[in-house]
């Protein structure tokens, strides 16, 4: 069966997946930016010197996904 879509565009199903999960990390790390830069957030790493744990999850789930998905776009085939 031939990959390509409408436009007649090849695109391996690794790749697909590595640009969707860029492109959820990008989200995660919004988010997780976003949340670092709350009041009670900064409240936080002022007195204990780290953030909350689900800003950390968010950046850290973030910063995977997007390393996992230009690993899977850019070397994988």
């Amino acid at each position: 069966m031939d990959r390509e879509n409408l436009w007649g565009i090849h695109m391996s199903t690794n790749k697909i997946v590595g640009i969707v999960l860029i492109v959820v990390g990008a989200i995660l790390l919004y988010f997780g930016y976003q949340s670092s830069q709350a009041v009670g957030d900064q409240i936080a790493e002022a007195f204990t010197g780290r953030f909350r744990d689900m800003t950390m999850w968010y950046l850290i789930g973030g910063a995977a996904s997007v390393s996992a998905g230009v690993f899977l776009a850019v070397f994988k085939k």
